[in-house]
């Protein structure tokens, strides 16, 4: 990458769509929450992972879960994680939160709320990032459990919670499954995505699109498989929250200078995309080095990084 876009990059304003906080807890803070808590802390601090596939990393994500036990530990980790935004210019984030990751008898709904939200209000305080809250369901969980998970939403609403995601595993739990679910959160007024395409089939975009009323789309990089539900995405503008270095331990396109890498295709076919970094504790990246990764093994020009930051304050969930 050359310095001038190097420099572009690092003065871009962006917003961050796809980002977990569970997945954004540094080794430092997980070290340091596993001591709190009493758990065995033995690694916790080197941050030397490496996840060939999902699952892999799905285990050490639910050993952050665990240590998260109470509201100051969510304060910890949002202000943390909209610190390191804010250091890559990122003024606007939209944060997932994985409720049912964390043991209901140790800590409530409400409870994380309050530690998410507390440290959303120091971080913009601090650093003038502006943060919104999107409750994520655990798909494996199944679809009574999701309307349970949806019903705490609902009870325990607040005006910064702006919608509902839904994520882990994608097989074998299709979208369609889930369609009442998002039938009563859009009904409610709630804003709704999924993650589907990451490693499930292009199948589960399209339902996810047609029977979720989904119109923001977290991964999506199997759509290239069906040239025909790419020209529907395109005609719907839906957007896809893309994750540079995720796809390099979650996915099959694990070089990103190679001339079929999915982003690639996205970006080329004309769908809508933002650059997010979405687990950046674990994965140990930020949003100025996903950006970068892209510049440098897509060769984008600084008119089209623009253009990727910019879809992500115009098709944000900011009440406007």
């Amino acid at each position: 990458m050359t310095k001038d876009v190097s420099a572009f990059i690092e003065q871009l304003p962006k917003a961050e769509l796809h980002l977990h906080l569970e997945g954004a807890v540094s080794p430092a803070l997980f070290g340091r929450l596993r001591r709190k808590h009493g758990f065995d802390p033995a690694g916790a601090d080197a941050g030397n992972w490496h996840f060939p596939d999902l699952a892999a990393f799905l285990v050490v994500y639910a050993q952050v879960c665990e240590s998260m036990r109470d509201s100051e530990d969510f304060h910890d980790a949002t202000y943390a994680t909209l610190e390191r935004c804010a250091g890559s210019d990122g003024r606007y984030v939209e944060l997932f939160f994985s409720p049912d990751a964390h043991d209901a008898s140790v800590i409530t709904y409400p409870e994380m709320l309050d530690g998410i939200l507390a440290g959303s209000r120091d971080a913009h305080r601090d650093f003038g990032v502006v943060a919104h809250v999107i409750p994520a369901h655990n798909r494996e969980l199944g679809l009574a459990r999701g309307m349970a998970f949806l019903d705490k939403v609902l009870t325990h609403r607040r005006r910064e919670v702006v919608g509902i995601g839904m994520d882990y595993a994608e097989r074998p739990y299709p979208p369609a499954a889930f369609a009442p679910l998002f039938a009563e959160a859009r009904r409610n007024g709630l804003q709704v995505t999924t993650h589907a395409g990451e490693d499930g089939p292009a199948e589960y975009v399209r339902d996810a699109v047609e029977l979720l009323g989904c119109r923001r789309i977290d991964h999506g990089y199997h759509i290239v498989d069906d040239p025909t539900l790419v020209e529907r995405c395109r005609e719907l503008d839906v957007l896809f929250t893309v994750c540079p270095t995720t796809t390099l331990h979650t996915t099959p396109w694990r070089d990103l200078s190679a001339p079929d890498h999915a982003i690639r295709r996205m970006i080329e076919a004309g769908l809508r995309v933002t650059i997010n970094t979405d687990d950046p504790g674990l994965f140990g990246t930020t949003l100025n080095r996903e950006y970068q990764l892209l510049a440098d093994g897509f060769g984008l020009s600084t008119d089209t990084l623009a253009q990727i930051a910019a879809n992500g304050f115009s098709h944000n969930w900011q009440p406007r």
